[in-house]
Protein backbone atom coordinates (compact mmCIF):
# COMPACT_ATOMS: atom_id res chain seq x y z
CA UNK A 1 0.00 0.00 0.00
CA UNK A 2 2.86 2.60 1.09
CA UNK A 3 4.06 1.79 -2.43
CA UNK A 4 1.19 3.28 -4.17
CA UNK A 5 0.92 6.03 -1.80
CA UNK A 6 4.37 7.36 -3.21
CA UNK A 7 3.41 6.81 -6.56
CA UNK A 8 0.57 8.77 -6.34
CA UNK A 9 2.28 11.15 -4.26
CA UNK A 10 4.73 11.50 -7.29
CA UNK A 11 1.75 12.02 -10.22
CA UNK A 12 0.29 14.86 -8.06
CA UNK A 13 3.59 16.68 -7.26
CA UNK A 14 4.64 16.22 -11.31
CA UNK A 15 1.21 17.50 -12.38
CA UNK A 16 1.58 20.59 -10.32
CA UNK A 17 5.27 21.82 -11.30
CA UNK A 18 5.65 24.43 -14.69
CA UNK A 19 5.67 23.17 -17.86
CA UNK A 20 8.76 22.98 -18.92
CA UNK A 21 9.83 23.22 -22.65
CA UNK A 22 9.06 19.90 -24.72
CA UNK A 23 11.88 17.92 -25.36
CA UNK A 24 12.89 16.24 -28.93
CA UNK A 25 13.10 12.29 -28.04
CA UNK A 26 13.68 12.03 -31.95
CA UNK A 27 13.85 13.40 -35.71
CA UNK A 28 11.00 15.33 -36.61
CA UNK A 29 8.66 13.24 -39.07
CA UNK A 30 8.78 14.08 -42.70
CA UNK A 31 6.31 13.29 -45.32
CA UNK A 32 7.78 10.83 -47.76
CA UNK A 33 8.84 12.00 -51.31
CA UNK A 34 7.13 11.54 -54.69
CA UNK A 35 9.22 12.07 -57.45
CA UNK A 36 8.18 14.48 -59.20
CA UNK A 37 5.54 16.02 -57.23
CA UNK A 38 5.19 16.96 -53.51
CA UNK A 39 3.47 14.20 -51.27
CA UNK A 40 -0.42 14.95 -51.45
CA UNK A 41 -2.03 12.93 -48.47
CA UNK A 42 -5.26 13.16 -50.17
CA UNK A 43 -3.76 11.93 -53.84
CA UNK A 44 -4.57 7.74 -52.89
CA UNK A 45 -3.79 5.32 -55.02
CA UNK A 46 -7.51 5.62 -56.54
CA UNK A 47 -6.87 8.82 -57.30
CA UNK A 48 -3.96 7.85 -59.25
CA UNK A 49 -5.80 4.91 -61.32
CA UNK A 50 -8.21 7.61 -62.35
CA UNK A 51 -5.66 10.26 -63.74
CA UNK A 52 -4.19 7.31 -65.39
CA UNK A 53 -6.84 5.56 -67.09
CA UNK A 54 -9.56 8.51 -67.25
CA UNK A 55 -8.21 9.38 -70.99
CA UNK A 56 -8.89 5.64 -71.84
CA UNK A 57 -12.76 5.33 -71.16
CA UNK A 58 -15.59 6.82 -73.07
CA UNK A 59 -19.45 7.73 -72.75
CA UNK A 60 -21.50 6.23 -75.58
CA UNK A 61 -24.75 8.15 -76.53
CA UNK A 62 -27.07 6.40 -78.79
CA UNK A 63 -29.92 6.62 -80.88
CA UNK A 64 -32.71 4.45 -82.03
CA UNK A 65 -36.02 4.25 -83.53
CA UNK A 66 -38.88 2.82 -82.36
CA UNK A 67 -42.74 3.15 -83.99
CA UNK A 68 -44.95 5.29 -82.33
CA UNK A 69 -47.62 3.86 -80.27
CA UNK A 70 -51.06 3.26 -82.39
CA UNK A 71 -52.90 6.72 -80.93
CA UNK A 72 -50.30 8.42 -82.72
CA UNK A 73 -50.16 6.62 -85.64
CA UNK A 74 -53.82 6.94 -86.45
CA UNK A 75 -53.17 10.44 -86.24
CA UNK A 76 -50.69 11.00 -88.23
CA UNK A 77 -50.45 10.96 -92.04
CA UNK A 78 -47.97 8.19 -92.67
CA UNK A 79 -46.49 5.49 -89.91
CA UNK A 80 -43.73 7.97 -87.66
CA UNK A 81 -41.30 6.79 -85.34
CA UNK A 82 -39.70 7.86 -81.85
CA UNK A 83 -36.48 8.88 -81.71
CA UNK A 84 -34.93 6.74 -78.44
CA UNK A 85 -31.43 7.70 -76.36
CA UNK A 86 -29.36 5.44 -74.85
CA UNK A 87 -25.90 5.37 -73.09
CA UNK A 88 -23.13 3.36 -71.88
CA UNK A 89 -19.13 3.16 -71.80
CA UNK A 90 -16.62 1.86 -73.66
CA UNK A 91 -13.35 1.08 -73.50
CA UNK A 92 -10.30 1.99 -75.98
CA UNK A 93 -7.76 -1.13 -76.39
CA UNK A 94 -6.38 0.39 -79.48
CA UNK A 95 -4.61 3.70 -80.41
CA UNK A 96 -6.27 3.64 -83.55
CA UNK A 97 -9.73 4.17 -81.91
CA UNK A 98 -11.29 0.67 -81.51
CA UNK A 99 -13.09 0.29 -78.39
CA UNK A 100 -15.02 -2.77 -76.59
CA UNK A 101 -18.43 -2.22 -74.95
CA UNK A 102 -21.12 -4.36 -74.21
CA UNK A 103 -23.72 -5.33 -77.21
CA UNK A 104 -26.59 -4.50 -75.47
CA UNK A 105 -25.73 -0.80 -75.50
CA UNK A 106 -25.32 -1.28 -79.26
CA UNK A 107 -28.07 -3.70 -80.00
CA UNK A 108 -30.36 -1.92 -82.62
CA UNK A 109 -29.09 1.48 -82.81
CA UNK A 110 -29.52 3.72 -85.92
CA UNK A 111 -26.44 6.37 -84.56
CA UNK A 112 -23.77 6.68 -82.42
CA UNK A 113 -21.43 8.87 -80.80
CA UNK A 114 -18.83 8.72 -78.12
CA UNK A 115 -17.49 11.52 -75.96
CA UNK A 116 -13.99 10.91 -74.76
CA UNK A 117 -13.03 12.46 -71.61
CA UNK A 118 -11.13 15.97 -73.18
CA UNK A 119 -15.11 16.91 -74.29
CA UNK A 120 -14.48 15.58 -77.88
CA UNK A 121 -17.34 14.02 -79.60
CA UNK A 122 -16.87 11.76 -82.16
CA UNK A 123 -19.26 9.62 -84.47
CA UNK A 124 -18.89 5.93 -83.97
CA UNK A 125 -19.48 2.73 -85.75
CA UNK A 126 -19.95 -0.90 -84.75
CA UNK A 127 -17.65 -3.67 -86.50
CA UNK A 128 -17.85 -6.77 -84.97
CA UNK A 129 -20.28 -8.25 -82.46
CA UNK A 130 -20.49 -11.08 -79.85
CA UNK A 131 -23.74 -11.78 -78.80
CA UNK A 132 -23.15 -14.53 -76.88
CA UNK A 133 -20.25 -12.69 -74.53
CA UNK A 134 -22.57 -9.85 -75.03
CA UNK A 135 -19.54 -7.61 -76.31
CA UNK A 136 -19.23 -5.30 -79.36
CA UNK A 137 -16.15 -3.82 -81.44
CA UNK A 138 -16.92 0.40 -82.29
CA UNK A 139 -14.09 1.84 -84.45
CA UNK A 140 -13.89 5.63 -84.10
CA UNK A 141 -11.42 8.14 -86.34
CA UNK A 142 -9.86 10.43 -84.09
CA UNK A 143 -7.05 11.54 -86.40
CA UNK A 144 -4.83 10.73 -83.44
CA UNK A 145 -3.32 8.17 -81.25
CA UNK A 146 -5.47 7.29 -78.50
CA UNK A 147 -4.84 6.11 -75.09
CA UNK A 148 -5.09 2.80 -74.44
CA UNK A 149 -6.50 0.84 -71.14
CA UNK A 150 -3.72 -1.46 -69.06
CA UNK A 151 -4.95 -5.34 -69.50
CA UNK A 152 -4.61 -7.43 -66.59
CA UNK A 153 -6.46 -10.73 -65.54
CA UNK A 154 -9.34 -12.14 -63.70
CA UNK A 155 -7.25 -15.34 -62.56
CA UNK A 156 -5.53 -13.74 -59.44
CA UNK A 157 -8.43 -12.07 -58.49
CA UNK A 158 -8.50 -11.67 -54.31
CA UNK A 159 -12.40 -11.58 -52.29
CA UNK A 160 -11.98 -8.09 -50.87
CA UNK A 161 -9.19 -6.38 -53.08
CA UNK A 162 -10.21 -2.67 -54.00
CA UNK A 163 -11.58 -2.02 -57.26
CA UNK A 164 -12.32 0.98 -59.24
CA UNK A 165 -15.51 1.69 -61.75
CA UNK A 166 -15.52 4.59 -64.12
CA UNK A 167 -18.72 4.85 -66.51
CA UNK A 168 -21.53 7.34 -67.65
CA UNK A 169 -24.03 6.22 -64.80
CA UNK A 170 -27.58 7.95 -65.34
CA UNK A 171 -26.04 9.70 -67.90
CA UNK A 172 -22.80 11.53 -65.61
CA UNK A 173 -20.14 10.95 -67.01
CA UNK A 174 -17.14 9.52 -66.18
CA UNK A 175 -18.76 8.82 -63.12
CA UNK A 176 -15.85 6.46 -60.05
CA UNK A 177 -17.29 4.50 -57.69
CA UNK A 178 -15.02 2.37 -55.27
CA UNK A 179 -15.63 -1.02 -54.17
CA UNK A 180 -14.37 -4.30 -53.35
CA UNK A 181 -14.46 -7.39 -55.45
CA UNK A 182 -17.69 -9.71 -53.76
CA UNK A 183 -17.24 -12.77 -55.01
CA UNK A 184 -15.67 -14.29 -58.31
CA UNK A 185 -17.17 -17.05 -60.62
CA UNK A 186 -20.98 -16.04 -60.50
CA UNK A 187 -23.38 -17.09 -62.88
CA UNK A 188 -25.79 -14.56 -63.68
CA UNK A 189 -29.18 -15.29 -65.73
CA UNK A 190 -31.36 -11.59 -66.08
CA UNK A 191 -34.15 -13.06 -67.36
CA UNK A 192 -35.08 -15.64 -69.46
CA UNK A 193 -32.88 -14.73 -72.62
CA UNK A 194 -30.14 -12.88 -71.33
CA UNK A 195 -27.53 -15.02 -68.79
CA UNK A 196 -23.79 -14.89 -68.22
CA UNK A 197 -21.03 -16.99 -66.34
CA UNK A 198 -18.12 -17.17 -64.41
CA UNK A 199 -18.64 -12.96 -63.91
CA UNK A 200 -17.19 -11.14 -61.25
CA UNK A 201 -19.59 -9.63 -58.50
CA UNK A 202 -18.25 -6.11 -56.91
CA UNK A 203 -20.16 -3.79 -54.12
CA UNK A 204 -18.60 -1.00 -56.47
CA UNK A 205 -21.89 1.05 -57.59
CA UNK A 206 -22.69 -0.26 -61.00
CA UNK A 207 -25.62 1.86 -62.42
CA UNK A 208 -27.40 1.99 -65.96
CA UNK A 209 -24.97 3.66 -68.22
CA UNK A 210 -21.91 1.77 -67.25
CA UNK A 211 -22.23 -1.23 -68.87
CA UNK A 212 -19.09 -1.73 -70.65
CA UNK A 213 -17.06 0.67 -68.69
CA UNK A 214 -14.09 -0.54 -67.16
CA UNK A 215 -13.64 -2.55 -63.81
CA UNK A 216 -10.17 -1.76 -62.50
CA UNK A 217 -7.54 -3.14 -60.10
CA UNK A 218 -5.63 -0.43 -57.73
CA UNK A 219 -2.77 -0.87 -59.99
CA UNK A 220 -4.80 0.86 -62.70
CA UNK A 221 -5.25 -2.70 -64.74
CA UNK A 222 -8.02 -3.73 -66.21
CA UNK A 223 -9.95 -6.36 -64.71
CA UNK A 224 -13.50 -6.95 -66.32
CA UNK A 225 -16.22 -5.31 -68.16
CA UNK A 226 -18.64 -4.04 -66.52
CA UNK A 227 -22.12 -5.43 -67.70
CA UNK A 228 -24.94 -5.91 -65.59
CA UNK A 229 -26.77 -4.85 -61.59
CA UNK A 230 -28.86 -6.73 -59.96
CA UNK A 231 -32.50 -4.91 -60.26
CA UNK A 232 -33.87 -3.99 -56.88
CA UNK A 233 -30.98 -4.99 -54.67
CA UNK A 234 -27.79 -2.55 -53.75
CA UNK A 235 -23.97 -2.99 -53.56
CA UNK A 236 -24.15 -5.56 -56.27
CA UNK A 237 -22.97 -5.40 -59.61
CA UNK A 238 -20.88 -7.44 -62.13
CA UNK A 239 -18.41 -7.73 -64.72
CA UNK A 240 -16.94 -10.09 -67.52
CA UNK A 241 -13.39 -10.62 -66.78
CA UNK A 242 -10.95 -9.34 -68.95
CA UNK A 243 -9.28 -12.56 -69.50
CA UNK A 244 -12.69 -13.74 -71.46
CA UNK A 245 -13.02 -9.81 -73.25
CA UNK A 246 -9.69 -10.52 -74.77
CA UNK A 247 -10.48 -13.80 -75.98
CA UNK A 248 -13.56 -12.24 -77.44
CA UNK A 249 -12.17 -8.77 -78.42
CA UNK A 250 -9.32 -11.25 -80.39
CA UNK A 251 -11.80 -13.09 -82.22
CA UNK A 252 -13.66 -9.86 -83.05
CA UNK A 253 -10.99 -8.41 -84.82
CA UNK A 254 -9.91 -11.44 -86.53
CA UNK A 255 -13.78 -11.46 -87.74
CA UNK A 256 -12.89 -8.45 -89.36
CA UNK A 257 -13.15 -10.15 -92.94
CA UNK A 258 -10.49 -7.86 -95.32
CA UNK A 259 -9.82 -11.34 -97.49
CA UNK A 260 -6.76 -12.26 -95.18
CA UNK A 261 -6.20 -15.32 -92.77
CA UNK A 262 -3.37 -16.36 -90.43
CA UNK A 263 -3.59 -20.12 -90.63
CA UNK A 264 -2.69 -19.22 -86.66
CA UNK A 265 -4.43 -21.23 -83.77
CA UNK A 266 -3.53 -19.28 -80.55
CA UNK A 267 -3.85 -18.91 -76.57
CA UNK A 268 -2.85 -17.03 -73.88
CA UNK A 269 -0.73 -18.19 -70.78
CA UNK A 270 -1.32 -16.73 -67.64
CA UNK A 271 1.41 -17.26 -65.11
CA UNK A 272 3.61 -16.20 -62.19
CA UNK A 273 6.53 -14.81 -63.04
CA UNK A 274 9.74 -16.19 -61.80
CA UNK A 275 11.59 -13.61 -60.34
CA UNK A 276 9.50 -10.99 -58.79
CA UNK A 277 6.20 -12.73 -57.84
CA UNK A 278 3.63 -10.91 -60.33
CA UNK A 279 1.55 -12.57 -62.92
CA UNK A 280 2.64 -12.86 -66.56
CA UNK A 281 0.72 -13.31 -69.73
CA UNK A 282 2.29 -15.07 -73.03
CA UNK A 283 0.54 -15.95 -76.45
CA UNK A 284 1.60 -19.13 -77.38
CA UNK A 285 1.10 -21.22 -80.53
CA UNK A 286 -1.56 -24.35 -80.51
CA UNK A 287 -1.93 -24.57 -84.25
CA UNK A 288 -0.73 -23.44 -87.55
CA UNK A 289 -1.65 -24.68 -91.07
CA UNK A 290 1.16 -25.62 -93.49
CA UNK A 291 -0.31 -23.79 -96.20
CA UNK A 292 -1.11 -20.73 -94.35
CA UNK A 293 0.66 -17.54 -94.06
CA UNK A 294 1.61 -18.36 -91.01
CA UNK A 295 2.80 -21.83 -92.14
CA UNK A 296 4.96 -20.55 -94.57
CA UNK A 297 6.38 -17.88 -92.19
CA UNK A 298 7.85 -21.48 -90.40
CA UNK A 299 5.93 -20.61 -87.38
CA UNK A 300 5.54 -23.63 -85.20
CA UNK A 301 3.56 -25.14 -82.48
CA UNK A 302 4.34 -24.04 -79.07
CA UNK A 303 6.70 -20.82 -80.08
CA UNK A 304 5.68 -17.64 -77.98
CA UNK A 305 4.66 -15.12 -79.85
CA UNK A 306 6.39 -11.77 -78.33
CA UNK A 307 5.88 -9.12 -81.27
CA UNK A 308 3.96 -8.40 -84.60
CA UNK A 309 4.97 -5.57 -86.66
CA UNK A 310 5.12 -2.63 -84.09
CA UNK A 311 2.65 -4.21 -81.39
CA UNK A 312 4.47 -5.55 -78.62
CA UNK A 313 2.63 -9.20 -78.07
CA UNK A 314 1.38 -10.10 -74.59
CA UNK A 315 -1.98 -11.11 -75.14
CA UNK A 316 -3.77 -12.67 -78.56
CA UNK A 317 -5.91 -9.23 -78.43
CA UNK A 318 -2.23 -7.42 -79.04
CA UNK A 319 -1.39 -10.29 -82.11
CA UNK A 320 -5.21 -9.41 -83.73
CA UNK A 321 -4.15 -5.88 -82.69
CA UNK A 322 -0.79 -6.05 -84.68
CA UNK A 323 -2.71 -7.54 -87.87
CA UNK A 324 -5.54 -5.10 -87.74
CA UNK A 325 -5.81 -2.88 -91.33
CA UNK A 326 -3.32 -4.81 -93.25
CA UNK A 327 -4.37 -6.40 -96.31
CA UNK A 328 -3.68 -9.55 -98.33
CA UNK A 329 0.08 -9.28 -99.48
CA UNK A 330 1.58 -7.12 -96.76
CA UNK A 331 4.86 -8.52 -95.15
CA UNK A 332 4.41 -8.31 -91.54
CA UNK A 333 7.53 -8.87 -88.97
CA UNK A 334 7.52 -11.31 -86.64
CA UNK A 335 9.77 -12.29 -83.19
CA UNK A 336 8.65 -15.49 -81.60
CA UNK A 337 10.43 -16.95 -79.08
CA UNK A 338 11.58 -21.19 -79.77
CA UNK A 339 12.90 -23.17 -76.49
CA UNK A 340 13.58 -19.70 -74.69
CA UNK A 341 15.80 -18.23 -78.14
CA UNK A 342 14.39 -15.11 -79.91
CA UNK A 343 13.69 -16.01 -83.13
CA UNK A 344 12.68 -13.32 -86.26
CA UNK A 345 10.86 -14.11 -89.43
CA UNK A 346 8.21 -12.37 -91.62
CA UNK A 347 4.54 -13.11 -92.24
CA UNK A 348 3.30 -12.45 -96.27
CA UNK A 349 -0.52 -11.96 -95.70
CA UNK A 350 -2.67 -14.02 -97.93
CA UNK A 351 -6.12 -13.62 -99.53
CA UNK A 352 -8.45 -16.22 -98.45
CA UNK A 353 -11.70 -14.85 -100.21
CA UNK A 354 -13.41 -17.92 -101.09
CA UNK A 355 -14.23 -18.77 -104.68
CA UNK A 356 -17.43 -19.33 -105.47
CA UNK A 357 -19.48 -22.53 -104.19
CA UNK A 358 -20.69 -25.08 -107.49
CA UNK A 359 -23.85 -25.07 -108.06
CA UNK A 360 -26.09 -27.82 -106.08
CA UNK A 361 -26.51 -30.77 -107.71
CA UNK A 362 -30.53 -31.45 -108.20
CA UNK A 363 -31.50 -32.29 -104.95
CA UNK A 364 -33.22 -36.06 -104.03
CA UNK A 365 -35.84 -34.82 -101.91
CA UNK A 366 -38.46 -32.83 -102.60
CA UNK A 367 -38.78 -29.93 -100.81
CA UNK A 368 -37.52 -26.83 -102.97
CA UNK A 369 -34.43 -24.74 -102.78
CA UNK A 370 -35.89 -21.98 -100.83
CA UNK A 371 -37.81 -24.22 -98.47
CA UNK A 372 -34.45 -26.23 -97.78
CA UNK A 373 -32.91 -23.05 -96.73
CA UNK A 374 -35.69 -21.91 -94.58
CA UNK A 375 -35.97 -25.35 -92.82
CA UNK A 376 -31.55 -25.77 -92.35
CA UNK A 377 -31.02 -22.11 -92.05
CA UNK A 378 -34.20 -19.96 -91.12
CA UNK A 379 -34.13 -17.22 -93.81
CA UNK A 380 -35.34 -16.14 -97.13
CA UNK A 381 -32.75 -14.95 -99.95
CA UNK A 382 -32.87 -12.75 -103.04
CA UNK A 383 -29.64 -12.82 -105.52
CA UNK A 384 -27.79 -9.41 -105.59
CA UNK A 385 -26.22 -8.82 -108.92
CA UNK A 386 -22.17 -7.80 -108.57
CA UNK A 387 -22.42 -4.60 -109.66
CA UNK A 388 -24.55 -3.61 -106.95
CA UNK A 389 -22.42 -4.74 -104.11
CA UNK A 390 -19.28 -2.82 -105.90
CA UNK A 391 -19.43 0.61 -103.83
CA UNK A 392 -19.77 -1.72 -100.72
CA UNK A 393 -17.33 -4.13 -101.08
CA UNK A 394 -15.21 -4.03 -104.56
CA UNK A 395 -13.81 -7.36 -103.74
CA UNK A 396 -17.27 -9.14 -103.63
CA UNK A 397 -18.80 -10.81 -106.85
CA UNK A 398 -22.25 -10.63 -105.30
CA UNK A 399 -24.20 -11.79 -102.57
CA UNK A 400 -27.78 -13.01 -101.30
CA UNK A 401 -29.70 -10.01 -99.72
CA UNK A 402 -31.78 -11.63 -96.47
CA UNK A 403 -35.44 -10.78 -96.79
CA UNK A 404 -36.87 -12.73 -93.89
CA UNK A 405 -35.72 -14.50 -90.43
CA UNK A 406 -37.65 -16.92 -88.58
CA UNK A 407 -37.55 -15.67 -84.90
CA UNK A 408 -36.79 -19.40 -83.63
CA UNK A 409 -34.05 -20.04 -86.39
CA UNK A 410 -30.51 -20.84 -86.50
CA UNK A 411 -29.84 -17.63 -88.24
CA UNK A 412 -31.60 -15.62 -85.95
CA UNK A 413 -29.71 -17.44 -83.11
CA UNK A 414 -26.42 -16.45 -84.98
CA UNK A 415 -27.36 -12.74 -84.99
CA UNK A 416 -28.11 -12.95 -89.01
CA UNK A 417 -30.43 -9.94 -89.46
CA UNK A 418 -33.13 -9.34 -92.04
CA UNK A 419 -31.35 -6.81 -94.89
CA UNK A 420 -27.92 -8.56 -94.21
CA UNK A 421 -26.39 -10.00 -97.44
CA UNK A 422 -24.82 -13.01 -97.40
CA UNK A 423 -21.87 -13.16 -99.13
CA UNK A 424 -19.85 -16.56 -97.69
CA UNK A 425 -20.34 -19.66 -96.27
CA UNK A 426 -17.52 -21.71 -94.93
CA UNK A 427 -14.99 -21.99 -98.05
CA UNK A 428 -17.13 -20.65 -100.23
CA UNK A 429 -19.27 -17.52 -102.20
CA UNK A 430 -22.16 -17.27 -102.34
CA UNK A 431 -23.85 -15.96 -105.46
CA UNK A 432 -27.21 -18.07 -105.69
CA UNK A 433 -29.63 -19.73 -103.64
CA UNK A 434 -28.26 -23.11 -105.53
CA UNK A 435 -24.45 -21.89 -103.59
CA UNK A 436 -26.48 -22.18 -100.00
CA UNK A 437 -27.94 -25.47 -101.09
CA UNK A 438 -24.79 -27.14 -101.73
CA UNK A 439 -23.50 -26.13 -98.44
CA UNK A 440 -26.21 -27.25 -96.70
CA UNK A 441 -26.49 -30.77 -98.65
CA UNK A 442 -22.69 -31.49 -98.53
CA UNK A 443 -21.65 -34.61 -97.15
CA UNK A 444 -19.16 -33.47 -95.05
CA UNK A 445 -21.52 -30.57 -93.68
CA UNK A 446 -21.27 -32.63 -89.94
CA UNK A 447 -17.24 -32.14 -90.02
CA UNK A 448 -17.54 -28.18 -90.36
CA UNK A 449 -21.39 -28.00 -88.71
CA UNK A 450 -21.24 -24.62 -87.31
CA UNK A 451 -20.65 -23.11 -90.33
CA UNK A 452 -18.65 -20.35 -90.43
CA UNK A 453 -20.77 -17.10 -92.59
CA UNK A 454 -19.93 -13.89 -93.56
CA UNK A 455 -22.49 -11.25 -93.81
CA UNK A 456 -22.05 -7.57 -95.34
CA UNK A 457 -24.03 -5.13 -93.12
CA UNK A 458 -24.03 -0.88 -92.87
CA UNK A 459 -20.79 -1.85 -95.44
CA UNK A 460 -18.19 -3.82 -92.93
CA UNK A 461 -18.07 -7.52 -93.45
CA UNK A 462 -18.84 -9.53 -90.33
CA UNK A 463 -18.25 -12.99 -89.89
CA UNK A 464 -19.82 -15.59 -87.03
CA UNK A 465 -21.12 -19.50 -86.93
CA UNK A 466 -24.71 -20.67 -87.43
CA UNK A 467 -25.81 -24.11 -86.65
CA UNK A 468 -27.34 -25.19 -89.34
CA UNK A 469 -31.02 -27.48 -88.41
CA UNK A 470 -31.04 -31.18 -89.31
Amino acid sequence: MRTHTSLLAVLILTASLPAAEPVLTGPALVPPQVVGREWNPRQTPVVDVVKRVRNAVVNIHSERMTRAGAAEELLALEPSQNRVNGMGTGIIIDPRGYIITNQHVVEDVNSLRVRMADGTSLAARVVARDRDADLALLKVDAGQTLAVVPLGTASDLMVGETVIAIGNAYGYEHTVSVGVVSAVGRDVALNKEVSYKALIQTDASINPGNSGGPLLNINGELIGVNVAIRAGAQGIGFAIPVDAVIKSAAGMMDGRVDGTGLGLGVHDDVHTGSDNGAWQRSVIVDRVDAASAAGKAGLQRGDVVTRVGDVAVNSSLDLQRGFLEHIAGDHIALVVKRNGVEQKTEMILQSTRPAAAPAAAIPTASLPTDDVVWHKLGVRLRAVAADAMVSSNPALHGGLTVTEVRADGPAAKAGIQRGDVLVGLHQWEMLTPDNVLYVLNNADLATFNPVRFYVLRAGQVHRGTVQTAD
